[in-house]
């Protein structure tokens, strides 16, 4: 038998590192082509424009967590 995978749903580590990754790509991608994002700002892809905005004013905070969440990969797994 093959050894049972977890998706990033399941597994609660990779689901933070998957949210820190959209909430900086999205705020990377609206400082350098802002119209892509601000287009879109209710539905399924207010979504985007949501995590732009986190990324834009709590990026202290996420870079916090982005320093954090690269030490657990890299060191205690």
């Amino acid at each position: 038998m093959y050894p049972l995978k977890e998706s990033a749903i399941f597994n609660f580590q990779s689901l933070l590192t998957v949210i820190l990754l959209l909430i900086c790509t999205c705020a990377y991608i609206r400082a350098m082509a802002p119209s892509l994002i601000d287009k879109n700002k209710t539905g399924l892809l207010g979504i985007f424009w949501k995590c732009a905005r986190i990324g834009e004013r709590k990026s202290p905070w996420v870079a916090c967590c982005c320093v954090i969440m690269a030490f657990s990969i890299l060191f205690l797994q």
